[in-house]
């Protein structure tokens, strides 16, 4: 699947959101793109991505919601603290530190993390990254009406 085709075509919201199709067994390459809050620690539950743009397309906005994300597990928490969201591949990183936690009960349930692109090469590094990672994860993507 190509994103980067819809980008002059984009509504003003839409989402990446996991396929039901996709089979999860895949060989990882450091060519992957990867998604991480603690660096070093892979996250390995596929968010749901929400992305808004301006009609303009001066600038945009991508929201990541993680549920039970497993930098919350017990057997990670040595590798260290979240810092922010690291978006990894093969062009090198993009980041955010606008990166929330919801809690029940005392404990870590979900992660929603914001990043926000002022300028038109920023959505469109975005968008190759996410086109990146779709295709590793086995996201689809959906279109606003």
């Amino acid at each position: 699947m190509k994103y980067t085709a819809l980008i002059a075509s984009l509504p003003l919201a839409a989402a990446f959101a996991p396929n039901s199709a996709f089979s999860s067994s895949r060989v990882s390459t450091e060519l992957d793109a990867s998604i991480q809050f603690v660096r070093g620690l892979e996250e390995k539950v596929v968010p749901d991505v929400k992305l808004t743009r301006a009609r303009d397309g001066s600038s945009g906005v991508a929201t990541f919601a993680f549920d039970n994300p497993n930098c919350f597990d017990a057997s990670t928490a040595e590798k260290g603290e979240v810092t922010g969201m690291f978006l990894s591949d093969e062009e090198g990183e993009i980041s955010t530190t606008d990166v929330n936690a919801r809690f029940a009960n005392g404990k870590p349930q979900s992660i929603e993390a914001t990043y926000v692109m002022k300028s038109p090469a920023e959505w469109d590094r975005f968008m190759r990254f996410m086109d990146r990672y779709a295709e590793a994860n086995g996201l689809g993507f959906n279109s606003a009406k």
